[in-house]
């Protein structure tokens, strides 16, 4: 008997007799051959017109499972997808099919906390306030972009729009004196996807790339997902300790965040960046340079991109993420010359090309002038958070932290001196309940040295006031959980920061 609920949509009613009907073949109600009612007795019979029956039916016809033949009923033409597989199989079979690169993902950690309840005060890194997105600057690039005058609409050159690149081009020498040719940038969707196109052309199953330690785990899970074996190496208070570097072999590349140490917010000074260079043309490797935040500097002068230093060996990344919005999708890649054309081939099978709407919409966005304007209001806004995040933090725990990385970015390390790094975890979770997050540091060591408790702690995502009172709620927290941590022995450091 097929089903139907009274009082639907036509709509609705068209989709719940397709799937009756459909359930039945796949039950074998009806069999292969046999014939199906008539459009216009199930029609009478449920009530509802016979065009919503016939909709049904010509679904199920498209899908192959009933077929129509001039002056005969309708009959079932295939049994269903499921007639012949036995449910219980199906995760199995699903697992079979699973390619290498798959299984290796899967088993990678996310920290993801997409689909999570929001919280109040959530001090994650990389979000940012929805209130700081130039919403009218935008709006009026997007609808320039949308209303421009085009012959037709058609996938776009994988390499990124030309308007896009022209801006681009200027604006990294502007911003980071970097000169290169039209042809050496790539727009890609956000850093994630240029440091995926790295691994997909750089990288083969077994390659060892040398990783900062502690380091960007979505940076080492890009490699850890083609199969490469990571190979950490120590950073300090000046980043990645050059002095670690692995011997020259098969290492195929090496990611570093030079001009802001990704989380500890080192500088490598520029001795490790020589030695690096060397390193990397005696080893036959690339280097990555993550430039995620350099638009955000506060004690300091701008630092010189690595890409200065080695142009033939340093692949640029750089992005929008952190001053419009991650939202956005948008980065882009300084390649070397010889790597321009393998680049543009595997990002053209990755996504053909990035939003060309979007990226008309930025290029105007730079090329008025815009942008940077918002850049240089967005440095001021983030610098008086920074000032309030840390003041706040050593009002309220004095000599129980030290505050790492201050003077760029839109993160800093705090360590906590009375908690032992093996209650990380717990006391996050005792925040969380305070709807609070903070976010362990020791997740992005491959083996952590530090007794200490750590936690990185974005501050862009909220107002002040909104962080003046968070720290509060979290020293709450932290009394809370008072005599239940394990104390660290040993001298304290004094309330610090740097």
């Amino acid at each position: 008997m097929v089903q139907h609920k009274e009082g639907s949509r036509k709509t609705g009613a068209t989709r719940r007799i397709y799937n009756s009907l459909l359930k039945q073949i796949e039950a074998g109600v009806y069999a292969v051959g046999d014939a199906l009612p008539s459009s216009r007795a199930l029609a009478e019979e449920l009530g509802v017109s016979r065009t919503t029956v016939t909709a049904a039916f010509d679904q199920l016809i498209s899908e192959g499972y009933v077929r129509v033949r001039q002056g005969r009923k309708a009959s079932v033409a295939s049994a269903g997808r499921l007639s012949h597989v036995n449910q219980h199989d199906r995760p199995t079979i699903a697992a079979r099919q699973l390619s290498a690169y798959a299984t290796r993902a899967m088993a990678l950690p996310s920290n993801s906390t997409a689909g999570r309840q929001p919280l109040k005060f959530d001090f994650r890194y990389g979000d940012v306030a929805a209130a700081d997105f130039p919403k009218a600057s935008w709006r009026k690039a997007l609808n320039t972009a949308f209303l421009m005058h085009r012959d037709r609409l058609g996938y776009d050159d994988p390499a990124g729009s030309r308007s896009l690149r022209e801006t681009l081009q200027g604006y990294v020498w502007r911003s980071r004196g970097i000169s290169c040719d039209l042809d050496q940038i790539m727009v890609v969707n956000g850093s994630q996807q240029a440091l995926d196109l790295c691994a997909r052309v750089l990288v083969n199953p077994g390659d060892r790339v040398a990783v900062e330690d502690p380091c960007y785990v979505m940076a080492k899970n890009v490699m850890l997902a083609v199969g490469a074996n990571s190979v950490a190496v120590p950073c300090d208070a000046h980043g990645m300790d050059t002095t670690k570097l692995p011997e020259a072999g098969d290492i195929a590349v090496a990611y570093v965040t030079p001009s802001h140490q990704f989380p500890l917010g080192g500088v490598l000074p520029a001795a490790r960046r020589q030695a690096l260079m060397e390193w990397a043309a005696l080893a036959n490797a690339y280097v990555i340079e993550d430039d995620y935040d350099s638009e955000y500097r506060y004690d300091v002068g701008p630092i010189p991109p690595l890409y200065l230093s080695g142009q033939s060996r340093v692949i640029y990344v750089g992005t929008v993420s952190k001053t419009l919005a991650p939202t956005l999708r948008l980065g882009y890649i300084v390649l070397p010359h010889p790597l321009v054309d393998a680049f543009i081939a595997c990002k053209r099978i990755a996504d053909r090309h990035t939003s060309t709407f979007e990226q008309e919409a930025l290029a105007a966005l730079i090329e008025t002038g815009a942008y940077e304007r918002h850049v240089r209001r967005m440095r001021r806004l983030n610098a008086e958070r920074r000032a309030v995040f840390l003041a706040s933090m050593i009002r309220a725990f004095a000599d129980d932290i030290e505050i790492v990385g201050t003077t760029a970015g839109l993160h800093v390390v705090v360590w906590f001196n009375t908690i032992c790094s093996r209650e990380e975890e717990r006391f996050a979770e005792a925040a969380r309940n305070h709807d609070i997050g903070i976010y362990p540091v020791t997740r992005l060591f491959s083996s952590p040295t530090d007794e200490r408790a750590g936690y990185i702690f974005g501050y862009a995502s909220m107002s002040v006031d909104q962080l003046a009172k968070g720290v509060e709620e979290l020293h709450r927290a932290y009394l809370d959980l008072g005599g239940n941590v394990t104390h660290q022995a040993g001298p304290a450091t004094t309330g610090s920061f740097r």
